[in-house]
């Protein structure tokens, strides 16, 4: 078993070994003709850098507060208001008989 698991490793060596040489064995390509500032690639020339959002500071003027802030051990259910109940609704009436 170990002498299968050995060649095993070997035969995968040498397999590796025969498809890097040709890679190594090839002179550098020269380097290809210039054609204008794209490559030949349709890139767009390239534009100035947009400039960064400021992080953290203070807040833009679009920004909304939360209604709720966790900074203690309140839980969610405690600091938000629970909302107004519906009215109850008024039992249907029967009509009254009326005696002639």
């Amino acid at each position: 078993m170990l002498l299968m698991i050995a060649g095993m490793h070997l035969l995968g060596l040498l397999c590796a070994v025969a498809l890097l040489i040709p890679a190594l064995r090839q002179p550098n390509p020269p380097p290809p003709p210039d054609q204008g500032s794209d490559g030949g690639w349709g890139r767009r020339k390239e534009s100035p850098p947009k400039p960064k959002r400021p992080r953290g500071g203070i807040p833009l003027p679009d920004a909304v507060p939360a209604r709720v802030r966790l900074r203690d051990h309140r839980r969610l259910s405690d600091l938000i208001p629970r909302p107004s109940r519906r009215p109850a609704r008024e039992p249907v009436r029967t009509p009254a008989r009326v005696a002639h």
